[in-house]
């Protein structure tokens, strides 16, 4: 058996953005979040649902929460980005899609190289996560 070529151990270069990618789009998300929280702690932003009415509705189940506060469900939340406590979603959105852009970034090099295993496991994952963030299985894009 030979030792494998020291070309064989390098990362692809999708691989070295998709590292990038990640821990650039993870501390922007995490930036986004810092600020949007605090504009909403400032009152910069009104909320959709007073903080005081919050605790009220701690025990509930999350339907009850949702009809109590007239929260929307699913997807229907972007119509309240001009709200304190619903701005602060755009930040959870970019950490939740990092992993599906980063696949798509591998997919190029996959199908270049005729790796045929691992392009399919990229759009696999691309499936399955773009799927169940759209809520079309009604368990997920609460």
């Amino acid at each position: 058996m030979s030792a494998p070529r020291k070309d064989d151990l390098r990362p692809m270069p999708e691989q070295i953005t998709y590292a990038n990618l990640l821990f650039y789009g993870a501390w922007a998300g995490i930036f986004l979040l810092l600020v949007t929280y605090s504009l909403y702690l400032s009152g910069v932003l009104s909320p959709h649902v007073d903080i005081a009415v919050v605790p009220q509705h701690w025990g509930r189940g999350v339907q009850e929460y949702l009809h109590a506060t007239k929260s929307p469900q699913g997807w229907a939340w972007i119509s309240l980005l001009g709200k304190g406590d619903f701005l602060n979603f755009i930040g959870l959105v970019l950490l939740a899609v990092m992993s599906i852009i980063c696949y798509l970034v591998l997919l190029p090099g996959y199908i270049r190289r005729k790796d045929r295993v691992y392009a399919i496991i990229c759009i696999l994952e691309v499936l399955v996560l773009s799927v169940a963030a759209s809520g079309i299985l009604g368990a997920g894009g609460h």
